[in-house]
């Protein structure tokens, strides 16, 4: 593997009203790709303003793509069993045309039950949903007919070819594989029957093998490793601001089934996978991730330390100006200058 890009992640977790959270994240993926970031992520989530802030992320992207040119734009996930695919694929479409070519398709079997039942969908039956919708949504997009001799209008052009699957399991990593899709990594995992100290690496590195494995001959790897990553000017300020998110989001991940046997907020930092301080300290500790040399792309995001805005743009600049090059990452783009960014370039 090369060295990876770098890439922005957002749940839309502002302390603030929707609208301004919409206004926030469209702030910071515009600094990320004055800052040469080749790519924004943006995830979505129903119901539950805690969780994540945009239910509509292709609907958000469109209007994303309208105020840049050069930074792609993807679908961290869309939950996909609970979604009609054919409306997907027709939302996929129109989105990726007002974009020139630049959204990337990124899907999952969703991770919140209770967003199910409004949908008319079991969460128990997630995977053999899945499965079909995933079926009809590709048909879809390679043309085919889906139902009484239809087929999408606008075509998809090669938006087939720019799908990623998220996933938790090796299963997944195969499946994602087999179709010769990208791979979304998360950000951490719940070590369910192992000791909750295990390197991330330990626990994700075996869905990559068979995502390789499973890859058709010849085709691409696509690889994104998203994580946690705050910085600071200095690790003072980087701690005060996690002390307030780490401990919240590890209740969330409590309730997933992870154990934080040391309610430290050291041991939080480890043991959510959270890379927070200065940029040399971020660096050190971003080196350390093995599973992050297989990547070939890096998607950061400032959840669970949830800063605020200000701090989040300073952060976007510390880890595109002087992280990704300690490292030896590329950002994806060329930086630009001040005034593109200004004119909604």
């Amino acid at each position: 593997m090369t060295a990876p890009t770098l890439a922005f992640f957002t749940r839309l977790l502002d302390d603030a009203a929707p609208r301004q959270r919409y206004t926030y994240a469209l702030e910071q993926i515009q600094r990320a790709e004055r800052h040469g970031i080749g790519r924004a992520w943006v995830a979505q989530h129903h119901f539950h303003a805690a969780e994540g802030g945009l239910p509509s992320p292709l609907v958000f992207l469109a209007h994303a793509a309208a105020h840049t040119s050069r930074i792609r734009l993807g679908t961290g996930i869309i939950t996909l069993p609970i979604e009609d695919p054919v409306r997907v694929a027709e939302d996929a479409v129109v989105a990726d045309l007002l974009s020139d070519g630049r959204l990337d398709l990124g899907l999952g079997s969703g991770g919140t039950p209770t967003s199910f039942p409004p949908f008319g969908q079991d969460v128990r039956d997630k995977t053999a949903v899945y499965d079909a919708k995933l079926v009809a949504l590709l048909n879809a997009l390679r043309g085919g007919d889906v139902g009484a001799g239809n087929a999408l209008y606008p075509d998809a052009a090669e938006l087939a070819d720019r799908i990623w699957q998220a996933t938790f399991s090796s299963f997944g990593g195969h499946r994602a594989g087999e179709h010769g899709h990208g791979l979304l990594l998360s950000r951490t995992q719940p070590r369910r029957g192992v000791d909750p100290y295990t390197p991330l690496a330990q626990v994700q590195d075996p869905i990559i093998d068979e995502y390789l494995a499973a890859l058709p001959e010849g085709a691409t790897p696509r690889i994104t490793a998203s994580r946690t990553v705050f910085v600071a000017d200095d690790r003072a300020e980087a701690l005060r601001f996690a002390e307030i998110g780490l401990r919240r989001g590890a209740e969330s991940l409590r309730r997933q089934g992870q154990e934080f046997p040391d309610d430290s907020l050291e041991a939080l930092i480890t043991l959510t996978d959270t890379h927070l301080g200065t940029p040399d300290e971020v660096a050190a500790s971003l080196a350390q991730d093995r599973t992050l040399d297989r990547a070939t792309e890096v998607a950061f995001q400032v959840h669970s330390v949830d800063a605020p805005h200000e701090h989040v743009l300073r952060s976007i600049e510390l880890i595109a100006d002087e992280v990704a090059p300690a490292l030896g990452w590329s950002t994806g783009l060329q930086t630009v200058g001040a005034h593109d960014e200004e004119a909604g370039a």
